[in-house]
Protein backbone atom coordinates (compact mmCIF):
# COMPACT_ATOMS: atom_id res chain seq x y z
CA UNK A 1 0.00 0.00 0.00
CA UNK A 2 1.74 3.50 -1.27
CA UNK A 3 1.38 6.24 1.31
CA UNK A 4 -1.31 7.91 -0.70
CA UNK A 5 -4.11 10.66 0.00
CA UNK A 6 -6.38 8.31 0.29
CA UNK A 7 -5.22 6.72 3.37
CA UNK A 8 -4.32 10.61 4.97
CA UNK A 9 -7.15 11.34 7.69
CA UNK A 10 -7.77 7.62 7.94
CA UNK A 11 -9.45 7.12 11.58
CA UNK A 12 -9.75 4.36 13.71
CA UNK A 13 -10.12 3.41 17.64
CA UNK A 14 -7.54 2.76 20.39
CA UNK A 15 -8.74 -1.19 21.28
CA UNK A 16 -6.35 -1.78 24.29
CA UNK A 17 -3.16 -2.50 25.41
CA UNK A 18 -1.25 -5.09 23.69
CA UNK A 19 -1.43 -7.93 26.20
CA UNK A 20 -0.92 -11.65 27.45
CA UNK A 21 -2.32 -13.74 29.28
CA UNK A 22 -0.60 -12.64 32.75
CA UNK A 23 1.24 -8.99 31.73
CA UNK A 24 -0.09 -6.10 29.71
CA UNK A 25 2.29 -4.19 27.62
CA UNK A 26 0.93 -0.48 28.44
CA UNK A 27 3.98 1.16 26.07
CA UNK A 28 2.15 -0.50 23.01
CA UNK A 29 -1.57 0.05 22.31
CA UNK A 30 -3.47 -2.23 19.62
CA UNK A 31 -5.14 -0.14 16.81
CA UNK A 32 -8.50 -0.76 14.69
CA UNK A 33 -9.17 0.96 11.79
CA UNK A 34 -12.21 0.53 10.00
CA UNK A 35 -10.92 -0.30 6.39
CA UNK A 36 -8.51 -2.55 7.22
CA UNK A 37 -9.52 -6.10 7.12
CA UNK A 38 -6.93 -8.34 6.29
CA UNK A 39 -2.97 -9.07 7.95
CA UNK A 40 -2.31 -7.24 4.00
CA UNK A 41 -3.75 -4.35 4.16
CA UNK A 42 -2.73 -3.75 8.00
CA UNK A 43 1.16 -4.89 6.98
CA UNK A 44 1.08 -1.80 3.98
CA UNK A 45 0.56 0.59 7.78
CA UNK A 46 3.73 -0.15 9.15
CA UNK A 47 5.72 2.76 9.80
CA UNK A 48 3.11 5.22 9.35
CA UNK A 49 2.59 7.98 11.89
CA UNK A 50 -1.09 8.35 13.79
CA UNK A 51 -2.09 11.17 15.90
CA UNK A 52 -4.52 10.87 19.13
CA UNK A 53 -5.42 13.87 20.56
CA UNK A 54 -6.11 14.61 24.53
CA UNK A 55 -9.65 16.22 25.95
CA UNK A 56 -7.41 19.47 26.29
CA UNK A 57 -6.69 19.18 22.80
CA UNK A 58 -2.58 18.27 23.28
CA UNK A 59 -1.65 15.94 20.51
CA UNK A 60 0.29 12.61 20.68
CA UNK A 61 2.15 11.30 18.16
CA UNK A 62 2.93 7.92 17.42
CA UNK A 63 4.22 5.15 15.13
CA UNK A 64 2.57 2.17 13.98
CA UNK A 65 4.89 -1.16 14.79
CA UNK A 66 3.21 -4.24 13.16
CA UNK A 67 0.21 -6.04 12.27
CA UNK A 68 -1.86 -7.23 15.60
CA UNK A 69 -3.37 -10.80 14.54
CA UNK A 70 -5.07 -11.90 11.27
CA UNK A 71 -7.90 -9.27 11.22
CA UNK A 72 -6.60 -6.32 10.23
CA UNK A 73 -5.79 -4.84 14.13
CA UNK A 74 -2.25 -2.94 14.23
CA UNK A 75 0.66 -2.19 17.62
CA UNK A 76 1.62 1.34 17.53
CA UNK A 77 3.89 2.60 19.86
CA UNK A 78 3.31 6.64 21.37
CA UNK A 79 6.18 9.07 21.75
CA UNK A 80 4.33 8.96 25.48
CA UNK A 81 2.23 6.32 26.38
CA UNK A 82 -1.40 6.79 26.19
CA UNK A 83 -3.39 7.05 29.42
CA UNK A 84 -5.63 4.27 30.57
CA UNK A 85 -8.64 6.79 29.25
CA UNK A 86 -7.37 6.34 25.62
CA UNK A 87 -8.91 3.06 25.07
CA UNK A 88 -12.43 3.44 22.70
CA UNK A 89 -11.29 6.54 21.73
CA UNK A 90 -10.59 7.68 17.72
CA UNK A 91 -6.93 8.43 16.50
CA UNK A 92 -5.93 9.69 13.19
CA UNK A 93 -3.68 8.06 10.52
CA UNK A 94 -0.76 10.88 9.31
Amino acid sequence: MSKSDKSLGKKGIVSSYRRGRHLQHTNQVILIFDEVKTRAEAAGLVSRRVKWATPGEKEIIGKILGAHGNSGAVRAKFNTNLPGQAIGTPVVLL
